[in-house]
């Protein structure tokens, strides 16, 4: 059964937007490979929805190019876009049975082609036999459901998602996460999805374009994202961290306080600035001794289920909090307040 046609690529070439004195988008750019999903990730005011209206139509970009695979639709009505859209808010129509809302996009066909199309959907979200109910006899999720399989009803060749998941309970939202990513593979759609949170973008993403004030500041895959954020906006929105001021003192190691520390061979050359750690990097009281190696205080400890969180600062550098995170099969090693904590090299990123 061919529910929806393979996705296409998506291009957005130089897409510039100002509301006013306001720039919404300064020259944005970005490759979307055919079947892939991507999120648009970053704070309230960043440009991403703006972005994404400017993709559907919806907004019309001051610059720019838009192509979904080689059709410029930079001028086209959304009507003629060919893409599917899932709001927040869903957009059901309360008056309307499940089955008369996914039908709605439906157009050209006869009456028993649309509702063979209804149930097909339906089936594919998980909600067979629900046509005849209204939206207000569903739960949340399954409105969202129902607005999913409107959205992809009529084959569209791109799927757009503006923070779809918002609306919901953490646990029904992970629960939806995992079922629409996996969907969104099984059919193949060219998806793009707008997000502010990091957790549902880490689970569900192929690539995630980080913005900040109308820009891409990082446009990669999840994992690199997190390991190797390109910039300190990356870094501090993305997961925890630990920053530490630095002066340069050879090569191959910086000063830290009181403290020489070595630093990794690829490291930026920069001779003062800041250097970022992710808390789970940091080795508490090793077993063996371990490079970059300094006595510290713990502040507070933090049980959160699978792992501890531990505040900590270093003798070297009073005054200045950190963190690292361990499993806490770990925490009898802590003994007391004094204790020993590691810096590997390899785990120091180094921003002017």
């Amino acid at each position: 059964m061919n529910h929806v046609t393979p996705g296409a690529q998506m291009k957005v070439r130089g897409i510039h937007k100002r509301f006013g004195a306001f720039t919404a988008l300064n020259n944005v750019s970005l490759d979307i490979a055919a079947g892939e999903l991507v999120c648009l990730l970053g704070p309230s005011g960043c440009g991403k929805t703006t972005l994404l209206r400017c993709i559907a139509g919806l907004e019309r970009q001051d610059r720019g190019t838009l192509y979904i695979g080689d059709r410029d639709i930079s001028e086209l009505p959304p009507q003629a876009r060919d893409y599917g859209i899932l709001f927040q808010s869903y957009a059901l129509f309360p008056n309307l049975t499940v089955e008369a809302n996914i039908a709605y996009g439906l157009t050209g066909g006869n009456r028993e082609a649309s509702r063979q199309r209804v149930s097909e959907m339906l089936e594919l979200v998980g909600l067979a036999g629900s046509e005849k109910k209204y939206p207000g006899q569903l739960s949340g999720g399954q409105q969202q459901r129902v607005a999913l399989a409107r959205a992809l009803a009529p084959s569209p060749s791109l799927l757009l998602l503006d923070e779809p998941m918002s609306a919901l309970d953490a646990r029904v939202r992970e629960h939806l996460c995992t079922e629409l990513r996996q969907l969104q593979r099984q059919l193949g759609i060219t998806t793009l999805m707008v997000t502010h949170n990091q957790d549902e973008a880490m689970l569900m993403a192929d690539r995630i374009a980080v913005m900040n004030n109308g820009q891409v500041e990082q446009y990669a895959r999840p994992q690199e994202i997190y390991d190797q954020p390109a910039t300190p906006f990356v870094a501090e929105f993305v997961g925890q961290g630990n920053w530490l001021p630095f002066q340069r003192s050879s090569n191959s190691h910086a000063q830290v306080g009181g403290m020489h520390m070595r630093l990794a061979d690829n490291a930026s050359t920069v001779s003062s600035g800041r250097l970022f750690c992710r808390p789970e990097a940091i080795t508490v009281n090793p077993v063996v001794h371990e490079e970059n190696l300094f006595p510290a205080k713990v502040r507070e400890v933090t049980f959160l289920g699978n792992r501890c969180r531990m505040s900590f600062e270093l003798e070297a550098l009073p005054g200045h909090a950190l963190l690292a995170e361990l499993a806490p099969e770990a925490m009898p090693r802590l003994g007391s307040q004094d204790i020993w904590v590691a810096l590997p090299p390899q785990s120091l990123q180094v921003f002017a």
